[in-house]
């Protein structure tokens, strides 16, 4: 089984140079970072986490300005987003950072992606909620074009542009791994989209059950990454379990001291099972 780190990159944290070279270190296999454009200040949607939402979800850095810091730093890591959220983002204007990424850190990018929860984060960028999932899937349709094709063009429902040119392509042919994040209204999408599916931690009896679903619906082996998993070797172990590629630990945002003591006991953790 594979290791990685996933967190929050804020103002107030360890900077993404110093995190990029400690998790390489440690011998992780990737750094998957959030993403919230903003917090609206008016907020109607409950936080799925339950309570107050943390205040990292109002301070998160740019993920591809971040990821390309850690990228000018490290040479081995994979760098994903986890997620970013399409349904916020003009095509092709991602196409070109998700590839830009890419080509910096020699074809390192992981393309993590999902709807979102926030309804009024989203609206303030344009999108009906009620509609998201059709726009995602087209986005993601147009960003395949602009990396795969000369001259790309799309026409539908929410994006139609004309015949372009966009560069730099990306370094992975066809194109960096897209990782489908969401629970069990994402399998259509893991099915027509996904190199794998980026499920949320939760425990690893329910986790193999959607699993066998997702695959089912998919029509083939997606492989499985698990977001945001606590250092607890008891769920580690629950997790070997079953059939996922890899665990991303959970990182609490905090500043660099407090950060490189939590991922050497995380480290150790990992060590365990590697």
């Amino acid at each position: 089984m594979k290791f990685g780190v996933s967190t929050f990159i804020t103002d107030q944290g360890i900077a993404p140079t110093a995190l990029g070279r400690a998790v390489e270190e440690r011998g992780f296999d990737s750094l998957f970072i959030a993403e919230h454009t903003h917090i609206p200040a008016e907020r109607r949607t409950p936080y799925p986490g339950g309570g107050e939402l943390p205040e990292i979800y109002y301070r998160t850095l740019d993920p591809f300005v971040a990821l390309s810091a850690a990228a000018a730093v490290t040479e081995r890591i994979l760098l994903g987003t986890g997620i970013a959220l399409v349904i916020q983002r003009d095509p092709i204007i991602t196409a070109k950072e998700v590839a830009s990424l890419d080509l910096i850190s020699g074809g390192r990018a992981v393309f993590g992606v999902g709807v979102g929860w926030n309804r009024e984060e989203m609206e303030n960028h344009g999108t009906d909620p009620r509609t998201r999932g059709r726009l995602a899937d087209e986005r993601l349709q147009a960003i395949r074009e602009l990396w795969t094709k000369e001259k790309a063009e799309f026409h539908g429902e929410f994006v139609d542009f004309d015949p372009v040119y966009s560069w730099p392509k990306p370094v992975q042919r066809p194109y960096p791994p897209i990782y489908v994040g969401g629970g069990e209204g994402a399998f259509d999408r893991v099915a027509s989209f996904g190199d794998a599916w980026l499920a949320n931690s939760m425990p690893a009896e329910e986790l193999g059950t959607r699993i066998d679903r997702m695959r089912s619906v998919a029509g083939r082996e997606v492989p499985v990454t698990v977001y945001a998993v606590e250092k607890d070797p008891e769920i580690i172990e629950q997790f070997t379990r079953i059939d996922v590629e890899r665990l991303q630990f959970y990182l609490p945002t905090m500043p660099e001291a407090e950060t490189l003591a939590y991922l050497d006991e995380v480290a150790g953790v990992a060590e365990r099972f590697r």
